[in-house]
């Protein structure tokens, strides 16, 4: 699992690494983790090395902003762009590729897909995503709003979880309508004990799909890549790659 660097289309340098080995397999899997994560974090690690047991090829890296990665965070706006870069660097191996994001990098990821005009996407898997522009009232939530939304919360993130956070949000399209613009596979897995997003979110985004939809409301899960959702991606992944596309 040796490390390389990836270089995005707006010339940011991403950390980046191959897990698992796939002898004959056409299709990959590209992981995206969420906020003030890692390709690192060992809940992003349990994830790529479930897929990779499953049979998948496994590409993860660090999000702008974070870890080992340069640029700076923009909470899933230009990390399109770090998603856009791993599927290209994929799809020189693999005929076909699924994405899978936590949280913010379900965001980048729907993004990415519905942008995507080059083809070779089998299907986007999102975990914890809203769908809407808007969180629960409580002690997490604005703690997290303090910690990107002011400078003061931006220079403790900086020093104490290794994440640098542009100081502008420019407040791009929501997921449900990102979520429109998909013709591919798109499964939608959230946990009804999420506390950062709730679960009636996950329906949400599901309704707004333009293309063929998965939605898996897991009992118990809490929110991102929490290890109670590894049998529902799993799942997914094989249900996107064998879902034809709306033409």
């Amino acid at each position: 699992m040796s490390e390389f660097t990836l270089t995005t289309r707006d010339g940011v340098d991403l950390r980046a690494r191959w897990h698992g080995i796939c002898d004959g397999c056409r299709t990959a899997v590209v992981l995206v983790h969420g906020f003030t994560a890692s390709m690192d974090h060992p809940e992003v690690v349990a994830v790529a090395e479930a897929l990779a047991q499953d049979g998948h090829r496994v590409f993860c890296y660090d999000a702008r902003g974070h870890s080992g990665s340069g640029g700076l965070s923009t909470l899933g706006d230009a990390e399109r762009h770090d998603v856009a870069a791993a599927v290209a660097e994929v799809l020189e191996s693999y005929d076909r590729v699924v994405t899978v994001g936590a949280s913010m990098g379900a965001i980048a990821a729907l993004r990415q897909a519905a942008a995507n005009s080059e083809g070779g996407l089998a299907g986007v898997v999102t975990v914890s995503s809203p769908a809407r522009w808007r969180l629960p009232l409580n002690v997490r939530t604005i703690l997290g709003a303090a910690l990107t939304r002011t400078a003061y919360g931006r220079r403790v993130a900086a020093r104490r979880m290794g994440v640098r956070i542009h100081p502008i949000w420019a407040d791009p399209l929501e997921p449900e309508s990102l979520a429109a613009h998909l013709n591919v596979p798109l499964a939608v897995i959230h946990g009804d004990a999420d506390p950062m997003i709730h679960w009636t979110e996950g329906r949400l985004l599901a309704a707004a799909a333009g293309g063929p939809t998965r939605l898996e409301i897991v009992p118990g899960m809490r929110h991102a890549f929490d290890p109670r959702a590894i049998p529902a991606i799993l799942h997914s992944v094989r249900w996107a790659l064998t879902t034809p596309a709306v033409a």
